[in-house]
């Protein structure tokens, strides 16, 4: 399947989603990896991760892009050689890479009942908005792990904890938007955190001002 779903988040942003539907072949063929994407898809074992990785090439070329503009840092950071920022994502039958002129952070994650079961792992402060017995429940996790996850991604620094370094302020899944925070090292950053849902999957991304 081609692209599933495009978003112009801003003047500078665009979010973009591949549902995953093709075999490994259908992906890898119309694809010029460099050697060292090509010996990194080679070596995973799971043919899910590969068409994942793939299909995030494809988001790339959707974008204008080749796998030759995409390189990572030792912290494994995905950066665009003409200098945009970007974050990659996938999980199961979904990949999203959103691009920007500032730094973001995007992640994807199927809705399943057993986060409630890690919740007290990433979760703090937001126990105190959660109604643990609402048909919400698992949803609302779900948002909160992936605002936190793009959070991760977007800043890359070893030593940051979910439940420790990053807030998520009260949300209703209809807002579809809400405020998140780090707190780290006596240094608070603010941000603006969206989020959709589709066919059982959530994602979520950090919204960067104008």
């Amino acid at each position: 399947m081609p692209l599933y779903k495009s978003i112009k988040v801003n003047s500078q942003t665009t979010v973009k989603i591949w549902k995953i539907e093709e075999s490994y072949n259908e992906l890898f063929q119309p694809l010029d990896l460099k050697k060292s994407s090509l010996e990194r898809v080679l070596g995973m074992k799971s043919k899910l991760h590969q068409r994942g990785f793939l299909s995030v090439r494809h988001l790339l070329r959707e974008f204008g892009y080749t796998d030759q503009d995409l390189f990572y840092d030792d912290n494994g950071k995905p950066y665009l050689k003409d200098g945009k920022h970007i974050s990659i994502t996938h999980s199961f039958t979904f990949s999203g890479v959103i691009i920007s002129d500032k730094e973001v952070g995007i992640d994807i994650e199927k809705q399943r009942e057993k986060i409630g079961i890690i919740a007290h792992k990433f979760i703090n402060y937001e126990f105190e908005y959660l109604i643990k017995d609402s048909d919400y429940y698992i949803r609302r996790l779900t948002i909160i792990w992936g605002i936190k996850e793009s959070l991760y991604k977007l800043f890359a620094t070893s030593g940051m904890l979910f439940k420790e370094h990053f807030l998520v302020i009260p949300f209703m899944v209809e807002d579809e938007q809400t405020v998140a925070w780090i707190d780290y090292e006596d240094k608070k950053y603010r941000f603006n955190a969206a989020f959709l849902e589709f066919e059982g999957f959530t994602c979520a991304y950090i919204v960067p001002h104008e």
